[in-house]
């Protein structure tokens, strides 16, 4: 039932994420893919940690399985059908770099791997009728179950804080403004992303004497070039005629 929650926000994430910048989000919506990356990799943490309660419980109060032969069919099924499921997630996620379709991967990636060892544990029971081995399989499940969700919510709470983008994209974004020789000098770089768009804002210093036409043209060929680049990209140049960095703001 979480996973079925969890996947009909992404759903709903996915579709609002995709809608264009309109007057009341002049930005898009593209974070609430993030944020449900958020509530997933919550999603996540919270089951592993139930998984931990019920595991240490049946390791301290005991408990035997039953219906084990049910068990194993239904659980050698759901192993099936996660498997395929994570593949073809596994080729949307590579495919679009989508953050919501990377958490639904690395989700369903744990349940294969959960589903595994309760699959082991289950066939050890049945030789051994040792039903506290169902429960050392559990914590173990717990425990990783609740630390892969970690990397999901990090990378979704980095997303909604405005971290910048990565450092091969900004170096790239930086070689690009180097290669004008019009621009002298360059200040104020900053980068975001928001669902799958780029962010750029960047002041761009020129001489005095240039044309404001003939700055403009630079300036288009540079948000040009960072837009040729993978993914989405939005780009706000600033031309100075001097470099103005960290200068108060004036009354002329």
């Amino acid at each position: 039932m979480l996973d079925l929650s969890a996947s009909l926000f992404n759903l709903y994430a996915l579709t609002k994420a995709e809608k264009p910048a309109n007057f009341e989000f002049n930005y898009g919506m593209g974070k609430i893919e993030s944020l449900a990356a958020v509530i997933e990799g919550s999603v996540i943490l919270v089951s592993g940690i139930f998984i931990l309660y019920q595991s240490f419980k049946k390791l301290f109060f005991g408990g035997e399985l039953v219906y084990l032969d049910y068990s194993l069919y239904v659980m050698l099924f759901s192993l099936i059908l996660t498997t395929m499921l994570v593949i073809y997630l596994n080729y949307i996620a590579k495919k679009s770099n989508n953050l919501v379709i990377k958490a639904d991967a690395l989700h369903y990636k744990t349940d294969i791997l959960s589903n595994g060892a309760v699959l082991i544990a289950l066939v050890l029971v049945h030789w051994t009728h040792l039903h506290i081995i169902d429960a050392i399989f559990g914590i173990g499940i717990g425990i990783y179950v609740a630390y892969s969700a970690f990397g999901i919510l990090k990378e979704g709470v980095l997303i909604l804080l405005d971290k910048a983008l990565e450092e091969q994209k900004i170096e790239s974004i930086k070689q690009i403004i180097a290669s004008a020789p019009q621009v002298q000098s360059y200040h104020d770089l900053k980068t975001r992303q928001s669902g799958e768009t780029n962010f750029v804002e960047v002041h761009l210093v020129f001489d005095p004497n240039i044309s404001l036409l003939d700055a403009h043209k630079v300036a288009d060929s540079i948000e040009c070039a960072i837009q040729n680049l993978e993914g989405k990209w939005e780009i706000i140049t600033h031309l100075d005629p001097y470099d103005d960095e960290g200068a108060v703001c004036n009354i002329y």
